[in-house]
């Protein structure tokens, strides 16, 4: 299956996506909203092409997404990854793309919305973090839940240390979930996501 992956920075969601390479999936193009994001690298080590597109060039969001767009459509998808990419997508591009685009998010939704999602789990005293996959919809990390995994809060914990172990579980469920959808077993139906016919 044809995908498109999107990134803001390190990429190491997007190397476990190339790692994992019996998921069914061909990547054709890395698109990263900050030139110097260490992904770029790791998709021209894979011999994929890679795009810049900087959202202050654009005075609107609007006008960035539909340029996003543009470059997209160029390679046909039939699935959108959000790998770190860390910009909101407005309604009208969320709609262009809903049911073929995923994304990863560090923490359980829908706890911890948005940004520094391990300081605030320790801030809360949370004895469980963890990663989600959704597909996305307008709604930030709001979209249907597909899977989760978590990892255990303890006491010692920094939040680098507790992003390092989540980051670990991200690149495992990640490519899992992918291939759920390049299989054909996993859809968006009525603003559900299902597995084999049954909704998760």
């Amino acid at each position: 299956m044809n995908g498109v992956v999107l990134i803001s920075g390190n990429g190491s969601n997007l190397q476990s996506i190339i790692d994992h390479s019996a998921i069914d999936l061909d990547i054709k193009a890395v698109i990263s909203n900050h030139a110097n994001a260490y992904g770029l690298k790791r998709a021209e080590r894979a011999n994929i092409p890679t795009h810049v597109l900087s959202h202050k060039q654009f005075s609107s969001r609007e006008e960035f997404d539909q340029a996003l767009s543009n470059i997209i459509d160029q390679y046909k998808p039939e699935i959108v990854i959000l790998a770190g990419f860390m910009r909101i997508l407005g309604t009208e591009f969320t709609h262009q793309y809903s049911g073929k685009m995923l994304n990863i998010h560090p923490s359980l939704l829908p706890k911890f919305q948005g940004l520094n999602t391990h300081q605030r789990a320790i801030e809360a005293k949370e004895n469980q973090h963890g990663v989600s996959v959704h597909f996305v919809t307008e709604q930030l990390d709001g979209g249907p839940i597909i899977a989760q995994t978590s990892v255990d809060v303890i006491d010692t914990d920094t939040t680098e240390s507790l992003a390092k172990r989540v980051l670990l579980e991200e690149h495992k469920l990640f490519p899992k979930v992918i291939h759920w959808f390049t299989q054909g077993r996993l859809k968006l139906e009525k603003n559900h996501a299902t597995l084999d016919g049954k909704v998760l």
